[in-house]
C-alpha cells in the first residue's frame, strides 16, 4: 500500500513538474538555433522566434561573462540557443573579432574593440507605438485638475487659439509659486470608471499643445502657444512637462500574483483594437502593477440556451491576445497589445499568464 502511494505521489509530482516546465520553457516548434539581431528588432519579436511566450525570455537567459550587460542587445549581436543540464538556454554573443583572409587561404583573427551607444540598444517593445502616450497623456484625480492653472482668454477676445497666439492663464490657488518656463496645455476628457465597482479611477488629461511663459504678474501669466495638435480653448489646463522616456530597460515579465482586470479604454478606434494598439486597464500601482508586466487578454464566452436542459449557460472564455504595461498610475495602467488572434473589445478580461503565479 505504501509503495503504491509513493508511486502515485511520484507520478503526480512528475505531472506537476512537467506542467510547470511546459509553462516555463515553451520553445516554438520552428525555433532557430541562432538569430542575428537587426536594426528595427524588438526584444519581444526576437523572443517570439524562440519561445511560445515571448515574455519568458528572462527564464531562459544565460549570462555571458564577456558581456557587461547581456540584457542590452544591439544590432549585429548573435542570439544562440543551447542546452544546459537538459534545459534550453539563450545567450548573446558579441563578435569582437576581425577576420582577414590571407593570400595562402588562412584566416587571421584580430581582436578589436566594438563601441556601442547604449541608446542604440534594441527596445523590449516598439517605442514608436507608445511614445506619444508617455508624453501626451496624464491621469489625474478631480482635486489635481481643479487645482491646476487654466486658460481664461487670449488676444482679440477669441476663445479658440493656435500656434503663435498669446494666451493668458490664471492660478488663484498657488499663484504660480513654482513657475516653469514651459507648460503643456491639456484638455480633460475621459472619466475612467471601474466596471465592477463603479469607482471613479481618474480622469484622462490629454496634451493638445505646448506654451512658453512670456510674463507673470501675481496669479496671471502670459504665454505664447508654440505648438498645438488641435484648437486650444478657454478652460484648458496647464501642467508641468514630465520626463517619461522609456528605453530598452523596460523588460516584459509576469506579475508575482494573479491579477484580473478589464480593458476600460482604447484610443482612435470605435469598436475594437488589435496588435500595436494602446489600451487602458482598471488596475494600477495599488494592485501591484508595474511597467513591463505582461497580461493575457480573454473574452467572455457567449451566453447560450441549452435546449436539452432548458437553461442558459455560458460558453468557455477564449484567449484573444497579450499586452504589456508600459505606464502605470495609481488606479489605472496603459498597455500595448503585443499579440492578438481576434478583435479585442471594451470590457475584455486581462489576467496574469497561466502558470506564472
Amino acid at each position: 500500500m505504501m509503495k503504491s502511494l509513493q508511486r502515485i505521489l511520484y507520478v503526480g509530482l512528475l505531472v506537476v513538474t512537467s506542467a510547470v516546465m511546459a509553462d516555463t520553457i515553451a520553445l516554438r516548434d520552428d525555433h532557430p538555433n541562432v538569430y542575428y539581431v537587426k536594426k528595427g528588432d524588438t526584444l519581444w519579436d526576437i523572443s517570439g522566434r524562440f519561445l511560445e511566450n515571448p515574455w519568458q525570455w528572462p527564464e531562459l537567459w544565460h549570462d555571458n561573462p564577456d558581456i557587461d550587460n547581456p540584457h542590452l542587445i544591439y544590432p549585429g549581436d548573435e542570439i544562440r540557443l543551447f542546452w544546459q543540464d537538459g534545459e534550453p538556454r539563450l545567450t548573446v554573443n558579441r563578435d569582437n573579432v576581425k577576420r582577414t583572409k590571407l593570400s595562402d587561404g588562412t584566416v587571421k583573427l584580430t581582436p578589436r574593440v566594438r563601441e556601442v551607444d547604449r541608446d542604440s540598444a534594441i527596445p523590449a517593445i516598439p517605442m514608436s507605438a507608445i511614445q506619444s502616450y508617455l508624453k501626451d497623456a496624464l491621469v489625474m484625480d478631480r482635486d489635481e485638475i481643479l487645482a491646476a492653472p487654466y486658460l481664461i482668454g487670449g488676444q482679440d477676445r477669441r476663445v479658440v487659439f493656435g500656434m503663435g497666439d498669446t494666451v493668458y492663464a490664471r492660478d488663484p490657488e498657488d499663484r504660480f509659486a513654482d513657475l516653469q518656463r514651459r507648460y503643456g496645455i491639456y484638455r480633460v476628457g475621459e472619466e475612467y470608471v471601474d466596471p465592477e465597482t463603479q469607482e471613479v479611477l481618474g480622469y484622462e488629461a490629454r496634451r493638445i499643445g505646448l506654451a512658453s511663459v512670456r510674463d507673470q504678474e501675481e496669479d496671471m501669466t502670459t504665454l505664447e502657444v508654440i505648438r498645438s495638435s488641435e484648437d486650444v480653448r478657454v478652460d484648458d489646463r496647464l501642467f508641468q512637462q514630465p520626463d517619461r522616456e522609456v528605453r530598452a530597460v523596460l523588460y516584459p515579465h509576469a506579475p508575482d500574483e494573479k491579477i484580473t482586470g478589464n480593458i476600460i479604454r482604447f484610443f482612435d478606434r470605435i469598436n475594437s483594437v488589435a496588435r500595436n494598439d494602446v489600451v487602458v486597464i482598471n488596475k494600477g500601482e495599488r494592485e501591484g502593477m508595474e511597467p513591463g508586466h505582461v497580461l493575457e487578454i480573454f473574452q467572455q464566452g457567449e451566453l447560450v440556451r441549452d435546449r436539452q436542459q432548458d437553461e442558459m449557460v455560458r460558453l468557455p472564455r477564449t484567449k484573444a491576445g497579450t499586452l504589456v504595461l508600459f505606464r502605470v498610475h495609481e488606479k489605472v495602467s496603459y498597455g500595448l497589445i503585443m499579440e492578438s488572434t481576434r478583435p479585442i473589445y471594451m470590457q475584455d478580461i486581462v489576467e496574469s499568464p497561466e502558470g506564472s503565479y
